[in-house]
């Protein structure tokens, strides 16, 4: 019987050479199926206390110490920052894709940033759940358990510091900002009051 393989087909020439049989590709492992890695317990009480701590009776609306503490203008949210670096350093150990990473890094820059415009960011925090998202992240792509998890590869500690680096950047570059506007206003109030 003869038999020719060409991009992954077998053609049987001796019945008929238009017939085609799919062929089994070799050397192939099976798909892992990916389970979700039991993560340390902190971590998941971490991200309750920045999201949900607060539950308001009757609407069943939770939020956390972030939109508490991001009333406190500049200081707030670069502390609640602090914090989702915790869970996103966290996650080098657990040695999870770059990718899910910068996801992860997205996600804290998104709740500063907004977070940091006075009153729609303390309510934006109170909806966007950057810690919880973090964290389940964190528990959905992580590749080691939270017994093996004791330190992460330099590149992903590298990649994580220019991450907070760049956050960071972020950070002076909008208090900068806010210290120029501010300054700004108290000009033009005080050239209106000295009309």
């Amino acid at each position: 019987m003869t038999m020719i393989e060409k991009q992954g087909f077998r053609v049987n020439t001796m019945t008929s050479p238009y017939k085609l049989e799919r062929r089994e590709p070799l050397n192939q492992t099976p798909e892992v199926s990916r389970q979700a890695v039991k993560i340390d317990e902190s971590l998941d009480r971490l991200s309750w206390l920045m999201d949900d701590l607060i539950r308001i009776p009757g609407i069943n609306w939770r939020f956390g110490l972030d939109a508490l503490v991001g009333l406190i203008p500049g200081f707030g949210d670069t502390v609640t920052s602090m914090v989702s670096f915790y869970i996103l350093a966290s996650a080098v150990r657990y040695r999870v894709p770059k990718v899910t990473l910068l996801r992860m890094g997205l996600n804290i820059g998104i709740d500063y940033l907004v977070g940091t415009i006075p009153f729609v960011g303390d309510f934006f925090d109170a909806f966007w759940k950057s810690n919880q998202m973090n964290v389940a992240l964190l528990s959905k792509r992580a590749t080691v358990s939270a017994s093996d998890a004791r330190k992460g590869r330099l590149s992903d500690w590298l990649f994580v510091g220019l991450m907070i680096f760049v956050l960071a950047g972020l950070a002076i570059g909008s208090a900068a900002l806010s210290i120029y506007l501010l300054l700004l206003i108290a000009g033009q109030f005080s050239t209106a009051l000295t009309r």
